[in-house]
């Protein structure tokens, strides 16, 4: 079977292409030495959450790839990948909390939180996403795929 045949595939190559513009964003952040104005920094929460939708996506794809299939949400995604070993417990742990923040991002505003979501991003967030990014990579290698 072809990689385009394949639906995890497919989601995964989408999950990459957010993460890296995620990445674009957080490298002009590290490397930015002047203040990010409000747009810059909405613009980076916006990457963040359609990267954490394509990261819990990816993981379900890839479990009813290899016959699991009552995955229902990002929850059951993140959970069953922390439990067979597809991500760490730390990245595992951030993976979840980042399901509340792309849901406090997603259903309100408050420039607080939105603040504490955006460093949240880069110091947390950033690193579980490319760490799932490799782990999935690495199963797709394995598959030959």
């Amino acid at each position: 079977m072809e990689n385009k045949d394949i639906r995890w595939i497919q989601r995964l190559n989408n999950f990459k292409k957010a993460f890296e513009q995620l990445e674009l964003g957080v490298e002009h952040v590290t490397e930015s030495n002047v203040s990010l104005s409000d747009l810059e920094k909405e613009g980076l929460i916006q990457r963040f959450e359609y990267t954490q939708e394509l990261a819990w996506l990816s993981i379900k794809d890839f479990y009813e790839y290899v016959g699991k299939t009552d995955i229902q949400g990002s929850k059951d995604a993140f959970q069953l990948a922390i439990k067979r070993g597809l991500i760490d417990v730390n990245h595992g742990g951030a993976l979840m909390k980042s399901i509340q923040s792309r849901n406090k991002t997603v259903h309100t505003y408050n420039e607080e939180t939105a603040n504490e979501i955006f460093y949240e991003i880069i110091e947390e967030y950033y690193d579980a996403f490319l760490s799932l990014k490799n782990a999935l990579e690495q199963q797709q290698k394995q598959r030959k795929l």
